[in-house]
């Protein structure tokens, strides 16, 4: 199974680095981007030097501009693209899927406007036929790419496709789990994007680390609690998924998230913000859905929503901090 040709969609950071990965472990991998210019330049210079400068292809990794031939390469797809994407993706990447496909996603954050999971968006797509997982945890693309330890979850309800897709990606420097929390996997993965924008923001205003401290463990309470409306596990977002990728997007500034909030925090304008930082940041769009959700379900998120009121609403970071703190006393349990 660990030589089987694999094909990884998306040539961002995130893609190029788990493409870098799987080729390092001996598996022949086929990295696809949209931009045939992008991939001609990936193909000629044998690394991602807008994303990933420095860190070299392995001999196994091959670059692709054909979405058909991307996916005709490899039994097993393996999604790297923006949530805003996914859907367009799939739709194409469908014509050419064979009856023995497997398709994992690494995506992050839910559906733009329709507020739905991954796993939601691939089933109204592709319906249930294609046995499918989720790839997730506390991952920086860079060190994953520079073969930095890492450990992460894979979560599906086809343990077959789960452990071959974990033997494909372990390896000396990377550590993979399974689980069947498909909810809670992708549920830690999406809220902890908002919550790095919180504690972006607390430390752009100088707030201290007491203080970015509380948001975390506060903003944990607040994934338990929608998770408990989901049906989590509380175990899945007390692990990798959960509470470790929150800890990382909300401590280290190569988040993306964390980047917006601290620019917010020191005075700069959003949109401004938005541009200087150059890819997508997952939590600005996310933070409107996951609010939907909160509110759909009944769940108290108070961090979440601040948040989404200065994304959305032009609040003021200042005023968000004075709603948080302005809230009536009550039981840390609650």
């Amino acid at each position: 199974m660990k030589r089987t040709p694999i094909t990884v969609l998306g040539a961002g950071s995130w893609g190029t680095a788990l493409a870098i990965r799987l080729a390092v472990n001996h598996n022949n991998t086929c990295l696809w981007g949209h931009e045939p210019e992008v991939m001609a330049t990936l193909e000629r210079e044998r690394q991602n030097r807008q994303f990933l400068p420095g860190i070299s292809f392995p001999e196994q990794l091959s670059i692709e501009a054909d979405l058909s031939l991307a996916v005709h390469q490899g039994r097993d797809l393996l999604i790297a693209v923006p949530s805003h994407a996914l859907r367009e993706v799939l739709t194409r990447a469908a014509p050419a899927l064979e009856s023995g496909s497997r398709i994992a996603w690494a995506t992050k954050g839910l559906e733009n406007r329709s507020g739905k999971f991954m796993h939601e968006v691939l089933e109204e797509v592709l319906g249930t036929r294609y046995p499918s997982a989720v790839l997730s945890g506390p991952t920086f693309a860079q060190e994953v790419a520079a073969g930095l330890p890492t450990a992460l979850t894979v979560a599906s309800n086809n343990p077959p496709f789960a452990n071959a897709l974990a033997s494909r990606l372990h390896g000396k420097t990377m550590r993979v789990y399974t689980s069947d929390d498909i909810i809670g996997v992708q549920l830690g993965g999406t809220v902890k994007n908002v919550l790095a924008i919180a504690a972006g923001i607390s430390d752009g205003l100088q707030l201290g680390a007491n203080s970015r401290a509380a948001l975390i463990t506060r903003g944990l309470a607040e994934i338990i609690r929608l998770g408990d409306a989901l049906s989590a596990r509380r175990e899945t977002l007390m692990g990798l998924a959960g509470v470790g990728d929150l800890i990382l997007t909300c401590t280290d500034d190569q988040s993306r998230n964390r980047r917006l909030g601290l620019a917010l925090g020191r005075g700069t304008p959003l949109e401004i913000a938005i541009r200087e930082i150059g890819q997508v940041v997952e939590g600005f769009n996310t933070a409107r859905e996951v609010v939907r959700l909160a509110r759909h379900y009944k769940v108290d998120m108070p961090i979440s929503e601040q948040v989404f009121r200065v994304l959305h609403e032009n609040l003021s970071p200042g005023e968000a901090v004075h709603n948080l703190l302005a809230r009536e006393l009550k039981a840390e349990s609650h």
